[in-house]
């Protein structure tokens, strides 16, 4: 995080959601650093528009409670909370000119109209549309109706900015750009914001933290390395990013490794949870972690398979290959030296690249 910091904390203390015998949220602690650009991840269903229904007052803890600043919010009006939400549609007004979509916040507020103008003025030109300020938004393209969303929030000057899923319209060019867009605007403004999202490269590319949830229930919370690199569980390993599972039976285990019987065979991988020998498991490999071998090249682990096909994905391949009855992916820089690879090939991976955790849901996503 950079610049002022204006936002304010967070804090969920055992706050959970039902809907008569539904339980949407589990009960939930969570804290929320002020100015910090905090996601929280899942698939659809799984209760984070819940709890963004909570920050911003259109729903009560049925137990527990949320603070924003130190404050309970429960029972307090969403007009008078310190949060702003901006919405997937939008909900700009087509008849009005973008400087009074962005002013209208201000003037159920009771400012002049000449005060409502310089300020939205300013805001506008924070998130570059100073030029379009007297255009309708039938006018503009996709993303600076985006940015006038964003300017529009940024107008009452709240401490917390919810966005829920504001990206999922654009295009995938025009998403790529807004992610920079928004972490830029929130690093310069120091709001707090909670970004919902199902799209995990969204999460991962602008957030200081990451939360991932399932059925109700926070999985996992840390930095998007964490996330990605040192997956919690077999749900947040395999939500996030692609991944390579196979069943596995811990046979020994030492100095935070582990060497496990799969149905491809024996292979050492880093044990992080601990798992005792007989412990039932799942072996989890990157396809970005699983490398061609050349004669005589030696790895931890390594494997023979035959190449099925190669799919070119513009900055790198993946190639899909079978081994012992089953598919593993491997991703490859594309660079043409991948194109070589047909027919029987030997695989390799190190122990510090694969994990073991103990069995659990996975994603299906």
């Amino acid at each position: 995080m950079t610049g002022q910091t204006t936002g304010k904390a967070i804090e969920f203390d055992r706050a959970s959601v039902r809907f008569g015998q539904f339980q949407a949220v589990q009960p939930t602690d969570l804290r929320i650093e002020p100015g910090e650009f905090f996601s929280i991840l899942g698939p659809s269903g799984c209760g984070k528009t819940t709890l963004l229904r909570l920050l911003s007052g259109f729903l009560d803890p049925t137990d527990g409670d949320v603070r924003i600043g130190g404050t309970s919010m429960v029972g307090v009006d969403p007009s008078v909370r310190p949060t702003a939400l901006i919405f997937q549609n939008l909900a700009l007004f087509p008849l009005m000119p973008i400087w009074e979509n962005v002013a209208f916040g201000l003037e159920m507020r009771g400012w002049s109209r000449a005060k409502r103008r310089d300020r939205a003025y300013e805001l506008l030109a924070t998130v570059a549309l100073s030029d379009h300020a007297e255009k309708l938004p039938a006018q503009l393209s996709g993303g600076q109706k985006q940015r006038v969303a964003i300017a529009r929030a940024l107008a009452v000057e709240p401490s917390v900015l919810l966005l829920d899923e504001p990206l999922s319209a654009l295009d995938l060019k025009l998403r790529q750009h807004m992610r920079a867009e928004l972490k830029q605007i929130q690093a310069r403004t120091g709001i707090t914001f909670v970004y919902i999202t199902h799209d995990q490269g969204e999460a991962l590319t602008m957030s200081d933290r990451v939360a991932v949830m399932n059925r109700g229930r926070i999985m996992q919370i840390g930095s998007p390395d964490d996330i990605y690199d040192r997956p919690d569980n077999a749900f947040v390993a395999t939500f996030v990013g692609e991944m390579n599972a196979l069943n596995a039976k811990v046979v020994s285990c030492a100095d935070g490794t582990a060497l496990v019987e799969t149905p491809l065979g024996g292979f050492r991988a880093t044990n992080p949870k601990g798992l005792g020998a007989g412990t039932e498991a799942i072996l989890f490999l990157r396809p970005e972690k699983l490398r061609l071998l050349t004669a005589g090249e030696a790895e931890d682990n390594h494997l023979s398979a035959r190449v099925l096909r190669r799919d070119m994905e513009g900055a790198w391949s993946t190639l899909v290959v079978e081994t012992g009855g089953r598919e593993l992916k491997l991703h490859l820089p594309h660079d043409g030296r991948e194109t070589l690879a047909s027919g029987d090939v030997a695989l390799g991976f190190s122990a510090a690249e694969a994990v073991i955790l103990p069995k659990g849901e996975m994603s299906d996503d």
